[in-house]
């Protein structure tokens, strides 16, 4: 396989662009379990789910969430 270099990747279009991240990302996502977390990590992982925890109806469903970021109501 050809090693890809950043320009190669500039020479893409954005939709080709966009799919090669994609795909990048379904490689990385199908082996998630051999992705470690440092410890610092971890704490901040253990104190927001205990935030929550503590008040389960102060966050937002990622539905609103989304609607936010994108400017849609």
């Amino acid at each position: 396989m050809k090693k890809i270099t950043v320009t190669d990747t500039l020479d893409l279009s954005i939709p080709e662009r966009i799919q090669l991240v994609e795909d990048i990302w379904d490689t990385i996502a199908a082996e998630a379990e051999l992705v470690e977390l440092t410890e610092e990590e971890k704490k901040v992982i253990d104190e927001r789910l205990e935030a929550y925890h503590q008040n389960p109806n102060l966050g937002s469903p990622w539905e609103d969430v989304f609607k936010r970021i994108v400017g849609k109501k």
